[in-house]
């Protein structure tokens, strides 16, 4: 079946306020000039972009603009967020009665809507676990692939493959189901080995499929068991593209000195964590009953270790958190008010961390990088991360979501005397021909 045709992001399927003054610029890739941004060391800058890259960042007014331009007075720009654990067989499910929807078009909806939520929060590219076996198949992964391919353009989307079984007698059919996945496209293999009876069998056998295919690995697991983690972290060292394993609340829960030989050994293997700060997706990977929520993982003691944290949002309403918002700039406000990351370091996770654990390349607002961007309206980091409202996401070099807010305060003494800030359309943020 041939591609579709990337579409711009309409009012209907592109969710939250938007600002209808100044409609997203129709330039392409070519040629954009971001002006006036102010960066995280405090330098305002124009930022010019070329054919999905960076071409040139220069002092404020410097750069001239081949093409559109973009006005950032008011944003902080920074490297687009990445969503590293993402759910979209089963997000937006949260009203629908008993398991979520198994309709190969109500699938591929959910999961197009779903992706289009994230991308207005700042991730452009997005790695999704999608179930496959059973009586299902391979529908719901098919309806996820299908949905990647109508969102080219706006935003990358990448598949994790996840079996229920793959050990004894009934895994023969789940792993063949996997082979059968990763010919259609999917392009990670993972599962959930805690569900399997033979959990370091089932491990085992995704590494020894991604080592035949060149695949990544996305495992989901608690990680309340250290032997297991050891035996996992021994087979995986030295594999590429690489192996990443989550939540891990378990983590949280063992004596801080298994804890840190453990993290020691998933650090010399190469192994990344991708936390959950939001909470546990539910089902495959989460907490033992009577664990509200499968434990904090320990990020700090990790990243000591040498440990590469990301961080994902997980479930995005339906069963397991029908209030999820799959808001990477909310993980990294959660890192850093729970966790007592520094703001910088906090973001890292949601970005750089993120990207590098999806495989994909480094982002910095330089020349010569990808040209993946997020303004957030701010000054700071720490004042994005705690009031996140205003965003404007740059894909390739192009501008394909905006969400804008306003803020206004009635007339009285009291505002005018302090002075409080308002925030309205016409302060930055609009797109000049």
């Amino acid at each position: 079946m041939p591609d579709s045709q990337p579409q711009q992001p309409s009012s209907s399927d592109s969710p939250g306020p938007r600002e209808s003054a100044a409609p997203l610029p129709s330039t392409g890739p070519s040629a954009l000039l971001l002006c006036g941004a102010r960066l995280t060391d405090g330098r305002t800058v124009d930022v010019r972009l070329s054919e999905g890259r960076i071409e040139a960042v220069g002092t404020a007014g410097s750069l001239a603009a081949h093409a559109g331009r973009v006005d950032l007075s008011g944003y902080l720009l920074l490297p687009a967020a990445a969503e590293p654990h993402a759910h979209s067989d089963t997000a937006l499910s949260a009203l629908a009665e008993g398991p979520a929807p198994g309709d190969a078009q109500d699938v591929q909806r959910r999961a197009t809507e779903a992706a289009l939520l994230q991308l207005g929060h700042g991730a452009t590219a997005l790695r999704s676990h999608v179930r496959i076996g059973d009586v299902q198949g391979l529908d719901a992964l098919q309806a996820v692939l299908q949905a990647r391919r109508s969102l080219r353009g706006l935003a990358d989307l990448s598949v994790v493959a996840v079996p229920r079984l793959l050990t004894g007698a009934a895994g023969a059919d789940g792993l063949a189901m996997l082979r059968d996945a990763v010919k259609t496209g999917a392009s990670v293999v993972g599962g959930c080995p805690d569900l399997d009876p033979d959990p370091t069998g089932y491990a085992e056998a995704v590494l020894d499929l991604a080592a035949e295919h060149g695949c990544a690995v996305d495992l989901h697991t608690d990680g309340g068991d250290p032997a297991r983690l050891a035996r996992l972290a021994a087979a995986a060292g030295g594999l590429r593209p690489g192996v990443a394993i989550g939540p891990c609340g378990g983590l949280g829960r063992l004596p801080s000195d298994v804890a840190a030989r453990t993290a020691e050994r998933l650090a010399a293997a190469g192994v990344t964590v991708v936390c959950l700060p939001q909470g546990d997706c539910g089902g495959a990977g989460a907490a033992p009953a009577g664990v509200a929520d499968g434990g904090a993982v320990p990020v700090r003691l990790l990243r000591a270790a040498g440990v590469r944290v990301a961080a994902g949002s997980g479930a995005l309403r339906d069963v397991a958190n029908p209030v999820g918002r799959g808001d990477p700039l909310e993980a990294a406000y959660l890192l850093a008010s729970r966790q007592g990351l520094r703001p910088e370091e906090a973001y890292d996770a949601v970005s750089s961390a993120a990207r590098a654990a999806m495989g994909l390349p480094e982002v910095r607002v330089e020349a010569g990088f990808p040209a993946e961007l997020l303004a957030v309206r701010g000054d700071t980091l720490a004042g994005a991360l705690s009031l996140a409202y205003s965003r404007i996401v740059v894909h390739r070099g192009r501008v394909v979501a905006r969400t804008s807010a306003v803020r206004e305060y009635c007339d009285s003494a009291v505002a005018v005397a302090l002075d409080l800030p308002r925030q309205g359309r016409g302060q930055g943020g609009g797109v000049v021909s």
